[in-house]
């Protein structure tokens, strides 16, 4: 299933949700809403959906205009952070209900209900728990239950608004998994939402990530970490020191910090440094960095620092650097790489 979003405008009261918003969703893709709070990649998500209509715009399923068509009419599957099960019912009956809802030849026969319930239950990793209720499963069981629930109807769609936002560190990386097993093994067109930058960057194939209102870039997980668009997607997806300066004959100043910018226009302009982007300069070279604290993070280092004229730096090195900064007090550091964007 592919889907086209054209021009969409949605305002709550003089708030604008979304601003104009375009994007095309290809057939079997999984695809991450990524943005801060309030980006409106939510409410994107509910206008696909069909529980929010636009102001302007037009949303395509295939080549049909379902912009006003409610959610039913769409066929999607949709699972919410809080699983929303029916604590009366058994795993099994949560599974089948949008089967057991059905009325005249659109519902399938018991048997056929029964086989695709425990047909679910296996491709989510549950089979043989179909008789208990949700408050006999932890967290993670009643998420695979609700995504279970949410493909039983045989979606052309499914939607997840920040599916593992409930759920421990251990256990949403572990569904992160499972999410990207079932996606590869069912085929199904999906997008979910989340803030979280690296759930985004391991899950998609594609990354849309919004601020205030608007797409500010699509691509994939590497174009959006190493190609940013934008100075928002420099400074939101991934971590980066930023410094406002000026360039001039190839070289970008900010107070104590040099970096080469061959090929940069001069005049004012940001830059952002991803901290494994620097290294160790020789002693003359780079840019002094007072040592504020040394940490080792497994097979890698962090440093934190501020250069001579307060401006924050974190660098990023393998651990067999470590004995070359020892206690050192201050560092010379200088850029491998950098994103510059003219002011």
């Amino acid at each position: 299933m592919t889907i086209s979003i054209r021009n969409i405008k949605k305002r709550f009261g003089r708030y604008p949700a979304l601003n104009q918003v375009g994007l095309e969703i290809q057939d079997g893709e999984l695809l991450a809403l990524l943005g801060p709070s309030g980006s409106g990649k939510t409410t994107l998500l509910r206008v696909i959906a069909g529980l929010d209509f636009p102001d302007e715009g037009q949303v395509c399923f295939e080549d049909q205009d379902v912009t006003y068509a409610g959610a039913a009419k769409r066929r999607v599957g949709f699972v919410f952070q809080q699983y929303a099960l029916f604590k009366h019912m058994s795993v099994a009956r949560n599974v089948a209900f949008g089967l057991d809802v059905r009325k005249g030849r659109d519902k399938p026969s018991r048997s056929a209900i029964n086989a695709r319930v425990e047909e679910l239950l296996k491709l989510v990793e549950l089979d043989g728990l179909g008789k208990r209720y949700p408050n006999q499963l932890s967290g993670g069981q009643r998420q695979r239950v609700a995504l279970a629930r949410a493909l039983a109807v045989d979606p052309k769609v499914l939607l997840l608004d920040e599916p593992f936002g409930a759920l421990d560190a251990t256990v949403r990386k572990s569904l992160r998994r499972e999410l990207r097993r079932i996606h590869d093994a069912t085929k199904v067109t999906t997008i979910f939402v989340t803030h979280d930058q690296e759930e985004a960057l391991e899950l998609a194939d594609r990354v849309a990530i919004l601020n205030q209102g608007v797409i500010e870039q699509v691509g994939t997980p590497d174009d959006v970490l190493d190609r940013p668009a934008t100075p928002f997607v420099c400074g939101f997806v991934g971590e980066a020191n930023r410094f406002e300066g000026v360039v001039k004959g190839g070289e970008f100043r900010a107070g104590a910090v040099t970096l080469a910018a061959r090929d940069v226009a001069d005049g004012p302009t940001i830059a952002f440094v991803r901290p494994h982007q620097l290294a160790i300069a020789e002693a003359g070279s780079g840019f002094e960095v007072l040592v504020e604290r040394l940490a080792m993070q497994g097979a890698v280092g962090k440093l934190e620092g501020h250069t001579p004229d307060g401006a924050k730096v974190e660098f990023v090195f393998d651990r067999g650097q470590l004995a070359r900064l020892g206690e050192a007090r201050t560092v010379r550091l200088m850029g491998r790489q950098a994103h510059f964007y003219p002011v």
